[in-house]
């Protein structure tokens, strides 16, 4: 059955707007109705002289993943504006966010922890709102980086966080989740929420299963936790979400959402079998999601929530310069490449970049070749040592060098002074270029332009694709609730869209996409309430 367009019959809507209007009251059921007139669409199944021939119930931003999720935090809709470290997931895009009863994560990776703790003061009360979380990234190479991190959310009484990039259970987050237990009404409570976010179904296994009790022991013989909250562990999982990330921008494994969601999803189900509490846990989609269509894609794969990452940099609120924030908004989806991760360099990890109007991934990825075929600077060609002196660190190496060492200094590391062997040596030198520059790029160096590191995948090539032409096309304009509600409006949208095909309805093509706009976060609630 196809539904025309450009037609107008009294009661009932065959004009390409009145039916698209009727498609985006999506908390009120639709009908497709035939009649001597043709096919159109109605809100109502009981037009005179016109026959229901198909129909698609309600289908609400809300309706879309996991209700629990979503009553759990008071939210509008099962959705997260992702950790962007640096701070490019600012307080401002916190606040906005969770102002519009949307989730956010604070971006504190790779921030001083002095400079978290200033973010907090900034938030206020904003740190309180359930749908506020902040990151805590894994720091292989500064363990001490997690503690101090937790010691201050401790101590601030943050409620919840997104954990990233861990491939284990560390102390660190381990003592964040045990203090946080509770007995409350004969049940166990975890007020310390944790989102873990990972790219390997063997680690829905860690976060989906208690505290190792080596781990409890290890807390409570240093005075961490109380011997009751290392009980109390034993009954609840390390995470209450976990986030399966797919090919996404900044650290991925670049598997397919596909592939990984369903993984996930079962993975749980199996736990759940002999640890029950494991059956609680929501499992949401990152990676891949910068449209509407995407969003949904994730929905119909079984997520309970989505969280997305490389859109939100594009928007007002997101702490990065307007320089970079151009780059990436004139990015399409094959401008991006795989580059050394500056947190865990040597042992190979990698984080997808913008690669369209800067150098930075060419030039790391040379940087990896290096560290790879030598043991120490000075096994360097007399051409690789001019190009790193030209090129990249725009300084002699014993210069460059005595920087790290300072910054060393500065953050109380132990090779901030003595011997430093070769290898570690080269590999800490490499470091601080990988690290400089994404906050370049944060800052708007513009002498520094050919070497911005943005963290950004093909999923924002799509997202600009999508919105060109649209009110949502310069950065300047767009706002990280208006990406939010468009992506997640537009997600139910294209759902509505699919339950008509399955029931045999054609719409036509100028209805059949959800069309971006500013301005579209009431389309998250009923305009009655």
């Amino acid at each position: 059955m196809t539904v025309a367009a450009e037609r107008k019959v009294d009661g009932v809507q065959t004009r390409a707007t009145g039916m698209r209007a009727i498609l985006e009251q999506l908390h009120e059921p639709v009908y497709v109705v035939e009649g001597t007139d043709g096919v159109g669409l109605s809100a109502e199944p009981g037009s005179p002289g016109w026959e229901v021939a198909a129909a698609a119930s309600a289908c609400p931003p809300t309706a879309l993943g996991s209700t629990a999720f979503v009553d759990r935090g008071g939210l509008r809709a099962p959705y997260l504006a992702g950790a962007m470290a640096g701070g490019i997931a600012s307080v401002d895009l916190v606040r906005s966010m969770t102002d519009a009863g949307l989730s956010a994560s604070f971006g504190s990776g790779g921030l001083p922890v002095d400079s978290v703790a200033r973010a907090l003061d900034d938030l206020g009360e904003t740190a309180s709102r359930p749908g506020f979380l902040m990151n805590l990234l894994h720091s292989p190479q500064d363990p001490d980086a997690e503690d101090e991190l937790v010691d201050l959310l401790l101590r601030r009484r943050v409620r919840g966080i997104e954990a990233s990039a861990f491939m284990g259970i560390t102390p660190a987050l381990a003592r964040y989740r045990v203090a946080g237990l509770r007995v409350r009404d004969g049940q166990v409570v975890a007020e310390n929420r944790v989102m873990a976010k990972v790219s390997r179904p063997e680690l829905v296994r860690v976060f989906a299963r208690p505290v190792p009790d080596a781990l409890l022991r290890r807390l409570t013989d240093a005075g961490q936790v109380t011997a009751v909250q290392a009980q109390l562990a034993r009954e609840v999982p390390v995470a209450d979400e976990i986030t399966a990330e797919a090919d996404s921008g900044g650290h991925t494994d670049s598997r397919p959402l596909a592939v990984l969601l369903p993984r996930f999803v079962a993975e749980r189900e199996s736990i759940r079998r002999d640890f029950r509490p494991a059956g609680g846990i929501h499992i949401g989609a990152a990676g891949g999601l910068g449209t509407p269509t995407a969003v949904a894609a994730a929905f119909a794969l079984g997520a309970d929530y989505v969280v997305t990452g490389s859109v939100n940099q594009v928007c007002r609120e997101a702490g990065v310069s307007d320089a970079a924030k151009k780059m990436l908004a004139s990015a399409g989806i094959a401008d991006f490449a795989f580059a050394p991760a500056a947190d865990m360099f040597e042992i190979g990890a990698q984080v997808q970049v913008l690669k369209k109007s800067t150098m930075f991934a060419s030039r790391a990825q040379r940087l990896r070749h290096l560290y790879d075929t030598h043991r120490s600077v000075t096994e360097l060609s007399d051409a690789d040592r001019a190009w790193l002196e030209d090129k990249v660190f725009r300084t002699s190496l014993d210069d460059a060098f005595a920087d790290v060492r300072a910054y060393l200094s500065r953050v109380g590391s132990e090779d901030a002074t003595g011997e430093i062997e070769p290898r570690r040596a080269m590999a800490l030198l490499f470091r601080s270029y990988l690290g400089q520059s994404s906050r370049w790029a944060r800052d708007g160096d513009s002498d520094r332009a050919a070497d911005y590191q943005l963290w950004a995948g093909p999923a924002l090539g799509a997202f600009n694709d999508w919105v060109a032409g649209s009110d949502l096309t310069d950065p300047s304009d767009r706002g990280v609730v208006d990406v939010a509600a468009n992506l997640i409006v537009g997600a139910a949208y294209q759902t509505r869209v699919h339950h008509l095909r399955t029931n045999g309805v054609r719409l036509p093509a100028s209805i059949s996409t959800f069309q971006p706009r500013a301005g579209c976060a009431h389309l998250l609630v009923p305009e009655t309430t």
